[in-house]
């Protein structure tokens, strides 16, 4: 829990909801805003199991919805409850989170999937208490899984639902870069008092956010309270920091992620030295930096397995340092996202 920041001066004091905005304007405005421009999302709908929105609230985490689409799809195809997850093992998880990033998810869903059916008869807890009790279940999830599969009343803070609060009543460009006690205090007196309508209120800002109220290009002209907004009638004042984006190119993350790819794509352990071979001896170089790219281009493996190819070449292309490479390596290895098997002299890898 986010404990409360010492009290300083300040040039400009809170907010009061009374005096900032009318509340009940900004309900019916944003609420009625999102019935008639919400997103059709399959786990948004009447048939959608809690189970279907457990799977979309760990796929969501930092990924977007048109990436997290078909691998939800094809998610609940095969995995339909957590049960059907629980009876594979773990590594399936991890080959069926395909490039959504963050495989540690995969294992702690499948994890979670192995609570429900162990602790709860394979029915996805309602309790909010039960809920944060699984493994990988955060307050966030947790809240988001109470209110949006089971129709509770529960405060769901995500980045999207804060960013409206900052601007709407706040008068900011951008919440603080992390979440406070002054924001989550806002967000719970924000929240309606009947169920139904809180739980309304918590998809419509949270769809608002994403869609309209965006953090680089927000469209004002198309928000239905931009003449309530306390940011608008500010003037839109400048963020008092500039939000970064996470870097990708020539990152652990993106070595990472190229040797998962060759992974999923074996159907059975592969040599390690397939993969480590594509690491470069240089002076601390990285993926994709001056150092490895001028690097003396290497030789692919001509005995690596077809079904390979492409994502081994791919991890070839990338030319990461030797050192890097094995950071990487040894990291799957001790996030068990790998495993090593010993056959005779050989070393193999797999998921």
């Amino acid at each position: 829990m986010t404990s409360e920041p010492k009290r300083t001066t300040r040039t400009r004091p809170e907010p009061t909801l009374a005096e900032d905005t009318n509340i009940k304007a900004l309900h019916h405005r944003i609420n009625q805003w999102f019935l008639n421009q919400a997103r059709d999302l399959p786990w948004r709908r009447d048939e959608c199991t809690p189970w279907g929105v457990m799977v979309s609230e760990f796929m969501l985490q930092q990924t977007p919805v048109k990436r997290v689409l078909p691998v939800w799809e094809e998610w609940m195809r095969r995995w339909p409850t957590p049960a059907d997850l629980a009876a594979e093992p773990a590594s399936e998880a991890v080959r069926a989170w395909g490039r959504l990033g963050y495989p540690r998810r995969a294992q702690r869903l499948h994890g979670t999937a192995v609570a429900i059916v162990e602790q709860h008869s394979g029915e996805v807890p309602a309790d909010y208490e039960a809920l944060l009790a699984l493994p990988g279940v955060g307050s966030y999830t947790a809240a988001a899984i109470s209110v949006f599969a089971f129709g509770l009343r529960a405060t769901v803070i995500d980045t999207n639902i804060r960013r409206v609060h900052a601007r709407a009543v706040s008068g900011k460009a951008l919440p603080s870069r992390s979440l406070t006690a002054a924001e989550t205090r806002l967000a719970e007196a924000l929240m309606p008092a009947d169920t139904p309508t809180s739980c309304l209120w918590n998809a419509a800002t949270m769809e608002l956010g994403a869609l309209v109220c965006t953090a680089k290009s927000p469209t004002c002209e198309l928000c239905p309270v931009e003449d309530l907004c306390a940011w608008v009638a500010a003037g839109k004042p400048e963020a008092d920091y500039a939000p970064k984006g996470q870097s990708w190119h020539g990152t652990d993350r993106q070595v990472r992620g190229a040797v998962m790819a060759v992974l999923r794509a074996a159907h059975e352990p592969v040599d390690r030295e397939l993969i480590l071979g594509a690491g470069v001896a240089s002076a601390g170089g990285t993926a994709s930096s001056p150092a490895a790219a001028s690097s003396p281009d290497l030789a692919f493996p001509s005995d690596a397995p077809a079904a390979v190819h492409h994502p081994l070449k791919a991890l070839y292309a990338l030319s990461p340092a030797a050192e890097q490479l094995q950071r990487c390596y040894a990291g799957l290895l001790a996030d068990s996202l790998a495993r090593e098997v010993a056959q005779g002299d050989t070393v193999l890898i797999s998921l």
